[in-house]
């Protein structure tokens, strides 16, 4: 993550994946560590991750974080926005 790293905070983490904040929760960075790709969402991305994540918390609040975060990498669609070397 390099020099950014201090500005977000672990939020859940499991094997695979792991989701870090911005403090005012305006940016995320979901990490697939398996594979060492990284999601960074920001803006529009941010806003619609954030109520997708709240919701699947809602939904599946007996989930683990590998389960709740791969369900928002492979069908939430977030994958596709993610770049290598971000692990």
């Amino acid at each position: 993550m390099g020099d950014s790293s201090a500005l977000f905070t672990l939020i859940a983490e499991g094997s695979e994946y792991e989701l870090l904040a911005s403090e005012d929760r305006a940016a995320f960075l979901l990490r697939f560590k398996t594979e060492r790709l990284a999601a960074h969402l920001q803006g529009d991305d941010a806003a619609r991750f954030r109520a997708d994540y709240d919701a699947i918390k809602l939904q599946f609040s007996a989930w683990t974080a590998n389960q709740m975060l791969a369900q928002l990498w492979d069908q939430g669609g977030y994958s596709w926005l993610a770049v290598e070397g971000e692990n």
